[in-house]
């Protein structure tokens, strides 16, 4: 299978670069390609993107500021993939995810997958709250209260396969 992993970024090359340098260091042997779609970004990302296409196939597309979602989507239109793996700019990988991707749906194959959000041992006490306030069960996102709350919610879309 080929994947096309999607990545939107706005204003964040130096976390993009910790992005790719995560997925340089893939154990995966197989080709697959890098979009990272330019979302209106007045700190752009096109130098970082240059260092790293003797690496692997990757695409640079710029477009005015629209989202993320959008992006995403705009990125999966130019993708050349069978499955897309959808990132976040301040991802960052260990060395088997592609491996263990891929392994994953050859034995049960899926539609569409997600993953966790965890914080880096390497993060501050500061990161490492904000990843649990955003990742607890305990917390909700939001997600009580009113009946417009929940009929507005839009899921996290990063680290997810479709």
């Amino acid at each position: 299978m080929f994947y096309s992993v999607i990545i939107p970024v706005f204003n964040r090359p130096d976390e993009l670069n910790e992005l790719l340098k995560s997925l340089r260091a893939q154990t995966y042997s197989e080709p697959f390609e890098v979009v990272v779609i330019e979302d209106g970004s007045t700190q752009k990302s096109d130098k970082i993107v240059d260092k790293y296409k003797e690496d692997f196939q990757i695409i640079y597309l710029y477009k005015e500021n629209s989202g993320p979602g959008d992006s995403r989507n705009y990125g999966m239109k130019k993708a050349k993939g069978d499955y897309f793996i959808i990132l976040d700019s301040d991802c960052i990988l260990p060395e088997f995810y592609l491996e263990e991707v891929n392994s994953a749906l050859k034995k049960n194959f899926t539609d569409g997958f997600g993953g966790p959000d965890a914080a880096l041992f390497s993060f501050t006490p500061l990161q490492k709250a904000i990843n649990y306030s955003m990742t607890s069960f305990l917390t909700t996102g939001g997600l009580r209260g009113s009946e417009k709350t929940k009929k507005d919610f839009q899921p996290r879309s990063f680290n997810m396969g479709i």
